[in-house]
């Protein structure tokens, strides 16, 4: 009786351990994918309790013809999936600003812009502190800039993250 008790135990023991998740306090990293033409965002994150965090992501472009940044800001809930897999989803939100140079061939609608965004995604937590992802955040303009503000955009990426 006193060895089943203990098995008991010991399967109780483990069964929390495999469902439990853990995330990192922190991870500072890349998201590199579409992100409405801004490509590569300097990526961090920072645990708010056990399974959820923010995730704050900063793009920018200097080109020929325009210049312009975008900060998005999510909150996320993580859950557990299988091993070293996690998924996500969140909802949160930016702003950004564009500035076109100017050519005789357009008119130019410069600005600043306010977006809605959700999120969810994959990623896979690495023995090392590697951190990999991949997610959709589907973004539609709430104010502003008139060729955003009208547009509903997919944005999908893989992110790597350094965890600390």
């Amino acid at each position: 009786m006193k060895i089943f008790k203990i098995l008991t135990l010991i399967l109780c023991f483990t069964g929390f351990s495999l469902s439990a998740q853990s995330i990192s306090e922190n991870a500072l990293g890349l998201r590199l994918g579409d992100s409405d033409g801004f490509g590569a965002e300097i990526s961090y994150q920072t645990a708010l309790t056990s399974s959820t965090r923010l995730e704050f992501d900063l793009g920018w472009r200097d080109s020929r013809n325009y210049d312009a940044f975008k900060l998005a800001v999510v909150h996320q809930w993580v859950r557990p999936l299988d091993g070293d897999f996690n998924w996500y989803y969140g909802v949160g939100g930016g702003l950004g600003s564009v500035d076109f140079v100017r050519n005789e061939d357009r008119d130019y609608n410069d600005g600043l812009f306010v977006f809605a965004a959700g999120n969810i995604g994959i990623e896979y937590d690495f023995n090392i502190p590697l951190l990999l992802s991949l997610d959709f955040r589907p973004e539609i303009g709430v104010a502003g800039y008139d060729e955003f503000s009208d547009n509903f955009d997919f944005d999908i990426a893989l992110g790597i993250r350094y965890q600390f």
